[in-house]
């Protein structure tokens, strides 16, 4: 089952993708391995340049994704590495997820992370001056918003500035782009975007310290998830949400070919889950006598409620999820069953896509008739 190849509005179009060719860096990571495979059912040209997966088991792996791509394992803040891999790959679209992407190892290892987020960004905006893809979006993350008191819903144009060394990181990479985008792509012809995308659940996420696969190691050990802020409350959303986002972003960014700024992906306004609502929707979807233990703990520093209002993306590139968190979080389970039980996980990963690009398909056909 491939997906829908004719344009809808809010989905990649794929006359536009096929035979792209589009560097992913970061690919062997969860957000990256779900974005070379759509791209790939797009029909693009795919490269990628990372670390090895840094978990086992490891989306990649299981996906299959090395053997479908060109991918180049080496570390991002290698300048000489990426240099060469730009050289030969020549992307004409270039999507920066290469990252330190858990906040607790942020807290843990600030001066790495701060070294690989914001070094590996500039890399990646050198070569694009060097070398004038049609555009680079660089992924990176709804914490860079400087805190705000109660239930606010952080805009692209907040100040940024979080008091926490992952967000931190990422809002330097917000000024780095901003910087090469003013004095060298935009004046060059070439795109340049961010996206800042919420909180992201999908299957095979290993990362550490993340709620679900922490649920998943849990009950396939058939013991209970322990969380430890159960009122905390985040934008969670489907990993297709935000790949989503991301390829509507870069077909925007290489056709103005100019400098679009950031942009939020996110659910709808609404009320968010909390922690513990989140994880006991995973318990109770996952069965087999899951259970959720709140055990509170100081750890590190986090705000207790993070919301992004994406509506930006919502009016000018009509992005909508046809999923509900119910949904979500079922074919989350089920991505994660389906690996346990030995299934092609490449063939279940594009059905994922495909069905994802046939509900929102159908939701605008319901849309437009209604």
């Amino acid at each position: 089952m491939k997906p829908r190849q004719h344009a809808v509005s809010g989905l990649p179009n794929a006359a536009f993708w096929r035979g792209r060719r589009v560097l992913v860096t970061g690919h062997t990571g969860f957000v990256g391995g779900w974005t070379c495979a759509w791209l790939h059912s797009l029909g693009c040209d795919v490269s990628g340049f990372a670390l090895a997966p840094s978990s086992n088991p490891s989306f990649c792996d299981l996906a299959g994704i090395a053997g479908r791509i060109r991918g180049v394992i080496a570390d991002i803040r290698s300048q000489p590495d990426l240099a060469e891999v730009c050289s030969n790959e020549r992307p004409q679209i270039v999507l920066h997820l290469a990252a330190q992407p858990i906040v607790r190892e942020a807290h843990e290892r600030p001066v790495e992370t701060f070294d690989v987020n914001v070094m590996g960004t500039v890399h990646v905006l050198e070569q694009a001056r060097l070398r004038s893809p049609d555009a680079v979006v660089v992924f990176t993350s709804d914490k860079v918003y400087a805190k705000r008191e109660g239930e606010y819903s952080h805009t692209e144009s907040d100040r940024l500035g979080p008091a926490e060394s992952y967000g931190g990181s990422k809002a330097c990479c917000e000024l780095a782009i901003e910087a090469y985008a003013g004095a060298y792509l935009a004046p060059a012809g070439i795109g340049v975007a961010s996206v800042r995308a919420g909180n992201v659940i999908g299957g095979g996420d290993w990362g550490s310290g993340r709620l679900v696969p922490d649920a998943i190691r849990a009950f396939s050990a058939g013991e209970p998830l322990r969380i430890r802020r159960p009122e905390g409350v985040r934008p969670w959303q489907h990993v297709l949400d935000a790949v989503n986002g991301l390829l509507l972003v870069a077909e925007r960014s290489a056709q103005q070919r100019g400098h679009i700024g950031a942009w939020n992906i996110a659910p709808p306004p609404g009320p968010s889950p909390s922690v513990r609502s989140l994880a006991q929707l995973v318990a109770d979807a996952w069965q087999d006598g899951a259970e959720v233990r709140i055990e509170p703990s100081a750890g590190f520093p986090e705000a207790p409620y993070l919301a992004v209002d994406s509506s930006r993306a919502r009016r000018e590139l009509s992005l909508r999820s046809p999923w509900t968190i119910d949904r979500t979080v079922a074919e989350t389970v089920a991505w994660y069953r389906a690996a346990q039980a030995g299934a092609d996980m490449w063939d279940f990963t594009q059905a994922q896509i495909a069905a994802y690009g046939l509900d929102r398909s159908q939701a605008e056909t319901a849309q437009a008739s209604g």
